[in-house]
């Protein structure tokens, strides 16, 4: 029985490698036809690629240049030059007229100044011994003030003003108070002045 087992167990191991042999070479086979056909494929399409991008559209041809004939030309217009200037006549303009003289009237005379202020009575009448205040008096107080006074219209004292003091208010208070009350002047309306300046002198009396 062992002797009948060993050949066939031999054939078969045969027949395995022989199978295994024809699956090589068929897949071999089908490989290699496979991979020329995706080489013939890529080789296509790269040669197609490099093709189409390698060629260049020709330029057009340049546009013929047309010959325009050359433009009229017009004949040149005669100048007469020869021309006689046109006559210049000078008019002589007589001179302008001066213009009137106007002769003003003589301004009139200025009035003539108003005489002086004069007293109608005497300014030594004006203030007396009697007038002096009563305590310069006793102070034994004496000086001189001098006054001015504005006449109105009826030749009486409208305002005294003492110019210079004696030194004393009383004294000063006293000139003007005895020249306004006593002193007359001529009316300003027949020509004399308004304005009168004068002096008092206060002595102490004997």
């Amino acid at each position: 029985m062992s002797y009948v087992d060993q050949p066939v167990s031999g054939n078969r191991t045969a027949t395995l490698i022989v199978v295994a042999i024809l699956h090589v070479v068929f897949g071999y086979a089908l490989v290699t036809g496979l991979a020329y056909e995706g080489m013939k494929k890529v080789l296509k399409r790269v040669t197609t690629v490099d093709i189409e991008e390698e060629v260049k559209e020709e330029p057009p041809p340049p546009p013929k240049k047309v010959e325009l004939p050359p433009p009229p030309v017009a004949p040149p217009v005669k100048i007469n030059v020869a021309v006689a200037p046109p006559k210049i006549e000078t008019v002589r303009e007589p001179p302008p007229a001066p213009p009137p003289i106007i002769i003003a009237p003589p301004a009139p005379p200025p009035p003539p100044p108003p005489k002086p202020a004069t007293p109608r009575n005497d300014p030594g009448s004006w203030a007396t011994p009697n007038d002096y205040p009563s305590r310069a008096l006793r102070e034994d107080r004496a000086g001189t003030a001098t006054f001015r006074v504005t006449i109105d219209d009826d030749g009486r004292v409208a305002n005294c003003q003492i110019t210079q003091s004696s030194g004393h208010a009383d004294l000063d208070e006293a000139t003007c108070k005895n020249v306004s009350r006593r002193a007359r002047f001529r009316k300003p309306s027949d020509g004399f002045g308004t304005v009168y300046t004068n002096r008092v002198r206060w002595v102490i009396p004997d």
